[in-house]
């Protein structure tokens, strides 16, 4: 049996369990908000309605995005769920989360465990991407600094930190391997001289696979479907560091339909829900139970740096005011 039909299998015999984990007059719709790429989102969606019933109905913008509107509608909440953002936004923003405990949250990985109001839903790891086209293995950017090279003066395409959960992840992965000071800013700099800014992390990797650009820093996952479906791109793991988290996932506070919310919660920790995760879409998991693509490398052989979530959450005003005086200079 194909590792798909053995997911899908699985999914099938689960379906009846979490559907019947909603009261039937809750088992209508539930309203997502998600920074997931569209081919994740029609991925993954339809497996859930067909596992318990629910329609969801989705937004998909960029996590700063998500949260902004998540904020404007405080006074009577749209959404039931936030799904797959970036875990220091649920952290600086808990006041607008329902905190929830998951009915597999026992299953969950020390290392992915949270304390606030939000929960894990994936291991998230940042890695270089490259067109095999235009760059021999002799080329590749092997760290974070290589990166500052005046051969990749425009050839480095990156999402922008203000709007996209992953690229704030990349800024302060690096202020944590270089220093979050002067010093720090100003090798940052000479990165960021080099790089496209595009306000979408998932085109990142697709500009890189056309050939418009040279180098991506995107997320290990959004590469990885690329090398997967036999694009011309390889993998780099930065030699001075990287860092892995978990994207989160939250009820939001007062959300209209609660119930829908939990479940689609329950569905995104279930054990066939993370199974297709991780062989389909290239994610890390965070259950204790699964395990990783085996295209993947092993975490045990890449240097991870300590990524601190709540001094992100803390620091992210100062840190998006400098990231946007960067652009505003150009």
């Amino acid at each position: 049996m194909s590792t798909l039909t053995r997911v899908s299998a699985i999914l099938a015999g689960a379906a009846m369990g979490l559907a019947l984990a909603v009261p039937a007059e809750a088992q209508q719709r539930v309203s997502v908000y998600t920074a997931h790429t569209a081919n994740i989102v029609e991925r993954l969606l339809p497996e859930f309605e067909k596992a318990t019933g629910i329609k969801a109905d989705v937004v998909k913008a960029g996590s700063g995005d998500i949260i902004n509107r998540v904020r404007a509608e405080q006074a009577s909440p749209k959404a039931d769920v936030i799904w797959s953002i970036g875990a220091e936004l649920l952290e600086a923003n808990a006041n607008l989360l329902e905190p929830y405990q998951p009915k597999d949250a026992a299953m969950i990985a020390d290392a992915f465990k949270t304390t606030g109001a939000w929960l894990p839903y994936t291991g998230i790891l940042n890695v270089f991407v490259i067109n095999t086209r235009k760059l021999k293995p002799e080329e590749y950017p092997k760290t974070w600094m290589d990166l500052a090279q005046p051969r990749f003066r425009g050839q480095i395409s990156a999402a922008d930190a203000d709007k996209s959960g992953s690229a704030y992840m990349q800024l302060n992965t690096f202020l944590t391997i270089y220093g979050d000071n002067a010093a720090g800013w100003d090798r940052f700099k000479t990165v960021f001289r080099n790089m496209n800014i595009s306000a979408s992390s998932g085109a990142v990797p697709r500009f890189v696979n056309d050939g418009e650009a040279s180098v991506g820093i995107t997320l290990e996952d959004n590469a990885y479907l690329f090398l997967k479906n036999g694009g011309p791109v390889a993998i780099v793991y930065p030699e001075d560091g990287t860092s892995v988290i978990a994207d989160g996932m939250a009820l939001v506070r007062r959300a209209p339909n609660p119930a829908a919310g939990k479940a689609f919660i329950d569905w995104a920790l279930s054990a066939p829900t993370q199974e297709l995760v991780v062989q389909e879409l290239g994610r890390r998991p965070i259950r204790k139970d699964a395990k990783p693509p085996g295209a993947l490398k092993p975490l045990e052989q890449i240097k991870l740096v300590n990524y601190d979530i709540k001094n992100a959450a803390n620091k992210r005003k100062e840190y998006i005011d400098k990231w946007n005086d960067l652009l505003q200079s150009r």
